[in-house]
């Protein structure tokens, strides 16, 4: 029997090594995965390549954790935001690195791991300082960056509705990149607010299938619930 229901945070993070790539979900706080993401800084894992939209807000989620020492990279499009100032310390110091990748690119070079594809051309950041030193290409008549895949050892991503069998679906733009990182990683670990019994879920709605989930914990959210 299929069953990737696992019983707690600690036991669905588990397998996170140090100095593994982790793709987050999130759009800023929209989607983000937060309780994983306190489950990660309580397991320790170390020298981590964070691969996610922004770079954390406030000192809670994944500013807690770059806070927590525990970041050697981070891999965004939007570093730098008001209320930034845990990324902005560490980065300024010289204490993290950053990758600076245009949100479209960022999704379309996760989607490209999680499709098989060895690398595509895009023109966007062309004559820019991130296009700098890159591979580039004209096609009729005009010019592309050569773009290689994002693959991560680990998602950590949220939805709504998940079932034993690890398909999901989302929250509205709670969404975001949720889909293309669970195609992108070795490992995906969900968190969700609600496990349905198996045929409970549309299959005409389901955003993720099971195939691209190895564990799911489900996580009381306060946004859905009505606390927050």
């Amino acid at each position: 029997m299929i069953d990737k229901i696992v019983p707690d945070l600690e036991t669905a993070v588990s397998d996170v090594r140090d100095g593994h790539t982790v793709l987050v979900g999130g759009f800023g706080t929209a989607g983000m995965p937060f309780a994983l993401v306190d489950a990660l800084i309580e397991h320790g894992a170390r020298d981590l390549t964070i691969v996610s939209n922004n770079a954390g807000n406030g000192e809670t989620g994944l500013a807690a954790l770059l806070k927590a020492g525990q970041v050697r990279k981070v891999v965004c499009s939007f570093p730098r935001q008001p209320d930034s100032w845990v990324f902005d310390e560490l980065y300024r110091s010289g204490e993290l690195e950053l990758e600076l990748v245009p949100q479209g690119n960022l999704a379309e070079r996760l989607r490209a791991a999680g499709a098989g594809i060895g690398a595509f051309y895009s023109p966007t950041a062309v004559g820019t300082q991130l296009a700098e030193g890159r591979e580039t290409r004209r096609i009729d008549g005009r010019d592309y960056v050569l773009e290689y895949p994002i693959r991560g050892d680990v998602a950590l991503i949220k939805a709504l509705r998940g079932d034993r069998w690890g398909n999901l679906v989302y929250r509205m733009t709670a969404r975001n990149f949720a889909p293309v990182m669970a195609m992108a990683a070795e490992t995906t670990i969900v968190e969700v607010h609600e496990v349905v019994e198996l045929g409970a879920l549309d299959p005409e709605v389901v955003v993720t299938p099971g195939i691209f989930v190895q564990h799911v914990v489900q996580v009381t959210d306060p946004f859905v619930d009505g606390a927050a």
